[in-house]
This record gives structure tokens, C-alpha cells and sequence, in this order.
């Protein structure tokens, strides 16, 4: 029985924060003692971490990734391998991907590409979202299927016609599904077929430029396909996570929905929440680094969700972490703003950005670990074994130091891309060890894990709570 004791820090969970010492039992959880106690001073070990001056919290759980995604002709740029090394790095202990089904064929064929791109390639544990882009019997019967192996939670679009785009008729029934199988409806919520007229006269009329990607996928056109989602997901008596939530207007209908009593849940990400349109509108070809869909917004924006997220209006950060390197894979826009890739890197930072906003009084320690930890583990069926630091959880646990400081940048960051969207970003708080199911990954700012050592994760349904 190997045991692991960390002393001496501020253990932090979205319940509570408590001086205590944490005893780790075989990669579980074992049990928690106020520091200092008889009880703790008790407590034999093979490895002792002191956590003096520091906080002891949750690994991360990331709900929204896409590695190795095929995407205009190329791929996102970080593997499973390169990751979920960068997750580790950034104290995220657990990713939730998303298998794709390719249009005319099976959910089976896309989820056992997906299983064989990731198995024995990751340094955490993962999971698999099923993206839908052929919505038809078949395809609905296997909904069924994939809930019962632990494939929980699915993903439509409104956006994308003619790669992954549903109709509303489509919609509605794989709704309707889920609310019998106990799946979970994600919603990519744009209105695609307006923004594809938008994209064709903007290029028609010269504007080619990555600032008009954000110009043309409007903010109207965000929260018009947001309310229709959540109309549907009525009519169909199923609960909707609405992702990537950027526009304020947006934040709007989901606050009408929840303040009804539906079961309606919001994500937004760093991105939305840090950078603006102002990026997208850098000079030369720059702006491409920041294409993403939805796009960032004018800063405006930024207060809304900030607001969303004290309220609980938005209940998740996640990163939508898609990245493409600007040479070779983001020059493919030049001269057409719709042929860039859609993407951003981020599964790294999304700790460090939030931890840096509760320095700046944004928003709570606690906040911090709910919307990162604790809540994405609840809406995609993995709490208390992940999101939590309590007897029985997963020792996936982060020693992190909220008095370093580090300066985000291309040059030391561990994701397989060519720049960073935080290039000289100053933010207060590092990882400073992390273990996965009591491994440590990393180890005093030294990465000690290993491709393979993360496990696939069967989810149950959605434990949501309004």
C-alpha cells in the first residue's frame, strides 16, 4: 500500500476551505485532519509534500477539449500525448474530449477512432463527448448504447452547414433522446445558416481580414440560436449546456431560462473572458491567432460574463482548447478569413488565468474551484471520484503557490503550438506539484508523468443542479 501525506496547506474545495493535512491511500483519497491535529501527526507515509503557505485543491477537470480534431483540411496541432502533458502542467487532471462522427457513418466508427488515438498516450485520466453530425435512426439508437458505456453527453451544432450542422427537426429529436436515456445535450449556439451569408458578402466585398470573422458571427446570431436551443430543449423536456458562451446577449437568455427553473447550464472560456475583438483586429495577419468560434467579442462583453459566473448564470470554464500553429496552419486564411482554422491553445493556463482573477477580486477561491473543478465534474458525471477532495475521491490533487509569479509565453509553455494568446501575460499563482490518482506528474515544477498512466473514464449521466 503505497501512502502519500500532504501537510501543512489550505486545502480548498468548492465546499470549503480548511488548514489540513491530506493522507492518500493507494491513489485514493484516504482522509483529511485539521493540520497539526493528534490524528494527523499520526499519519506514516512513504512520501510526505509540504504544502506550507500553499493551497492543496482539486486537479482541474477541463469538460471541453479537442485534441488531434480535424479541422479545414489540417488538425488541431497538440496530440493526446502533448495535451494532456500541458493539462498536467496547468494542474488540470482531467480532460473530457470530443469523439466526432463523421458524416454517413456511425457513432461506433468515430468513438473507436478517438479510443485508439488516445489509449496509452495520456498523462491524466480523459473522457469522450460524442459529437453528432448525423442525426438519423441509427444513429439515435446508438445514443442509447454509448450512455450505457459511460459516453454520457452529446454535442450538436446550429453552426458549420455542410460539415456538422443540425437542422432544428434533428435537434429536437436528439433531444428528445436524451431526456428518456439521460444524456446530455451540448450546444454549439450559432446561427450558421445567416452567418454563412454574412461570410460570402463580406469576402464579396473585399473584407478578408481575421477581424471580420468576428464581425460577421454576431452576437444577435449567438443569442437567436441560444434561445431556439433552449425553446427546443423544452419542447423535448431535456436538460442543455449551452458551450463557448461569449456574447453577452447570449448570457441574457440563459439567465431567463434558469431564473424559470430550467435546467439549463452555461460554459464560457479564457478567451471570453481575457481577450477581446480588439485581438482579432491586431495589424498584419496577427489577428488569425485569435480566430475562434464563437469569436471574441468587443471587451464589453466581458462584464456580463464575469457577472454570469458570480451569479451562477454560467456554471463552467472550460477551454475549448483547439490549437493550430500560425505557421502553416493558420496562414491557410490568408486572404480569406473563413479558410482559418478555428482555434485556440489554452488547456494549459485556464488555472493560472481564474486563480489570477481571484486575485483580482472577480471572483472567490471557492468560486475558482467550482466553475473549474467541482461543477464540470457534477454536469459530465464524474463527482465525488473527480472536482473534490474528500474521502473515496481520486487523488487528484494540485499543491499550488498563489504567491508566485509567471509570465505567460510561447517560449515556456508546454502545448504543441507555435504562440500563446497570453504572450507576456503577468498572473500571480503556479502549479507547483501534481498528482494524478495519487502519481505525481508533476513534482516541484518538474514533469514526472508519463504517456499511458491517465484512464479512460466511463461518466455517469449529468448530476445537475439548478
Amino acid at each position: 500500500m503505497s501512502r502519500t501525506v500532504i501537510r501543512g496547506g489550505l486545502v480548498v474545495t468548492a465546499a470549503e476551505e480548511t488548514a489540513a493535512d491530506v493522507l492518500v491511500e493507494d491513489g485514493k483519497v484516504a482522509a483529511l485532519a485539521a493540520s497539526g491535529s493528534e490524528c494527523a501527526r499520526g499519519w506514516t507515509a512513504d512520501r510526505t509534500i509540504d504544502a506550507t503557505g500553499k493551497y492543496v485543491i482539486p486537479g482541474g477537470v477541463d469538460g471541453h477539449t479537442h485534441m488531434e480534431m480535424p479541422f479545414g483540411g489540417t488538425f488541431a496541432s497538440d496530440t493526446f500525448e502533448t495535451g494532456t502533458r500541458a493539462a498536467a502542467w496547468g494542474g488540470t487532471t482531467t480532460i473530457v474530449d470530443f469523439a466526432v462522427q463523421s458524416q454517413g457513418h456511425a457513432l461506433r466508427e468515430g468513438l473507436d477512432a478517438w479510443h485508439l488515438k488516445a489509449s496509452g498516450n495520456c498523462a491524466i485520466d480523459y473522457g469522450f463527448h460524442m459529437i453528432l453530425s448525423d442525426v438519423n435512426d441509427s444513429s439515435l439508437k446508438e445514443m442509447d448504447l454509448l450512455v450505457d458505456e459511460g459516453v454520457t453527453s452529446f454535442k450538436l451544432f446550429m453552426a458549420y452547414p455542410g460539415v456538422f450542422y443540425s437542422d432544428d427537426g434533428k435537434i429536437l429529436r436528439a433531444m428528445q433522446r436524451a431526456s428518456v436515456n439521460g444524456g446530455l445535450i451540448m450546444m454549439h449556439a450559432e446561427n450558421g445558416i445567416a452567418i454563412d451569408v454574412l461570410v460570402e458578402q463580406a469576402l464579396a466585398e473585399g473584407r478578408t481580414d481575421p477581424r471580420h470573422h468576428g464581425e460577421v458571427r454576431k452576437a444577435l446570431l449567438e443569442s437567436e440560436a441560444t434561445h431556439r436551443a433552449i425553446q427546443l430543449a423544452r419542447v423535448a423536456g431535456a436538460p442543455l449546456y449551452v458551450v463557448h458562451v461569449s456574447a453577452k446577449e447570449a448570457v441574457a437568455e440563459l439567465a431567463r431560462a434558469r431564473d424559470l427553473g430550467l435546467p439549463v447550464f452555461g460554459e464560457t472560456c479564457p478567451q471570453y473572458l481575457f481577450l477581446s475583438a480588439d485581438n482579432l483586429a491586431e495589424p498584419g495577419f496577427e489577428g488569425a491567432k485569435y480566430v475562434c468560434s464563437t469569436p471574441l467579442r468587443p471587451v464589453e462583453h466581458q462584464a456580463a460574463l464575469w457577472r454570469g459566473l458570480r451569479t451562477g448564470d454560467l456554471q463552467v470554464v472550460s477551454t475549448d482548447h483547439c490549437p493550430f500553429c500560425f505557421t502553416g496552419q493558420k496562414e491557410l486564411g490568408r486572404g480569406d478569413f473563413s479558410k482559418i482554422p478555428n482555434g485556440m491553445p489554452g488547456v494549459e493556463h485556464r488555472m493560472d488565468l481564474l486563480h489570477q482573477a481571484v486575485v483580482d477580486g472577480r471572483i472567490s477561491r471557492r468560486r475558482w474551484i467550482e466553475i473549474a473543478c467541482a461543477t464540470p465534474a457534477r454536469m459530465f458525471g464524474l463527482y465525488p471520484r473527480k472536482g473534490t477532495i474528500a474521502p473515496g475521491a481520486d487523488a487528484d490533487i494540485v499543491v499550488y503557490d498563489p504567491r508566485a509569479q509567471q509570465t505567460l509565453s510561447a517560449a515556456t509553455h508546454h502545448m504543441n503550438v507555435d504562440y500563446s494568446a497570453y504572450e507576456g501575460k503577468r498572473v500571480t499563482g503556479q502549479v507547483e506539484t501534481v498528482l494524478s490518482r495519487g502519481v505525481p506528474v508533476i513534482d516541484r515544477r518538474e514533469y514526472t508523468g508519463r504517456a499511458g498512466h491517465g484512464r479512460f473514464l466511463t461518466r455517469e449521466t449529468c448530476q445537475y443542479l439548478i
